[in-house]
């Protein structure tokens, strides 16, 4: 693909340390491009990454992990989304586990990611551990990723009901991430609706997005405190994305503030409007 300063959809992305005095172990990256010289379709692509580690680990295994992921699918063609996202985040994986192999104050970092990608207006995902992608389209909300933790399993056993799941003791522990021994399963659920089976919302890749609809990444800071009706009402309520992105933050820090706090926002022209010139100069960073 061909790296472009422009992007055809509005963005808006901030992260923040939140109120813990710790390190901000958070990471995302977007960047936008032309698929190539003989196709000049537009595409975006979002990741966030939480570290996991202590001693500073987790700020490089999230480093480590929105690098890999970017450039690999930066490097690609475009033709197989599915297959480069897998590959991006197994490269990413990899990298974590050999970076840390023989460092005693880097033992058991790791990482989640959350990954958009939207080609035109076709919406592809991919996703290891709990940070979330959501979709909200109109006064609606959707959480589109399903978190690979040990309370969400629960919850799909019956072992808890979901109002247990928020305060639940074991609500942190996550049941896949990257930087591990194994390469870990990446998940393709793109879930529009609550009922669909695992098959049919995998089918769901490539969804079209409609003018308007906004697609949201974010981290755990993020939605341990503030309820998915709550993050619809203050996108759909704020003058602009930038806006919306300060206004969740600035909701989880008042709340306590526990954790890092990222959030990246995606959102496709209106109808009425004219085509976004969000400038990216090429790569966005952040921290």
């Amino acid at each position: 693909m061909i790296r472009t300063t422009l992007a055809h959809v509005h963005v808006a992305a901030l992260s923040n340390a939140g109120m813990s005095g710790k390190n901000n172990e958070d990471r995302y990256a977007v960047s936008s491009f032309q698929l190539s010289k003989d196709d000049p379709r537009p595409s975006v692509f979002a990741v966030v990454a939480d570290g996991i580690g202590g001693h500073r680990a987790g700020e490089v295994a999230a480093e480590l992990a929105v690098n890999y992921i970017s450039m690999h699918v930066a490097e690609s063609n475009a033709k197989k989304p599915i297959k480069i996202l897998e590959n991006a985040i197994h490269d990413a994986s990899q990298a974590i586990a050999s970076h840390s192999a023989g460092k005693d104050e880097e033992h058991g970092m790791g990482a989640t990611c959350s990954c958009a990608w939207i080609i035109e207006n076709k919406l592809y995902t991919a996703y290891v551990g709990d940070s979330r992608i959501y979709l909200l389209r109109g006064k609606y909300i959707q959480r589109i990723s399903i978190d690979h933790t040990w309370v969400q399993e629960a919850y799909e056993k019956g072992i808890i009901t979901a109002e247990q799941m928020r305060d639940h003791p074991n609500v942190h522990v996550i049941r896949r991430h990257l930087g591990g021994l194994k390469l870990p399963e990446v998940d393709f659920r793109l879930r529009i609706d609550n009922e669909e089976t695992d098959e049919e919302s995998m089918n769901n890749q490539g969804f079209h997005l409609h003018p308007g609809d906004t697609v949201l990444l974010c981290t755990d800071g993020l939605t341990d405190l503030v309820w998915d009706d709550e993050i619809q009402k203050i996108v759909r309520g704020q003058k602009d994305l930038k806006a919306a992105a300060e206004a969740l933050v600035s909701l989880a820090n008042q709340r306590g503030g526990h954790d890092n706090i990222t959030v990246v926002l995606l959102a496709m022209p209106r109808v009425e409007e004219t085509a976004p010139r969000s400038n990216l100069f090429g790569w966005l960073f952040g921290e």
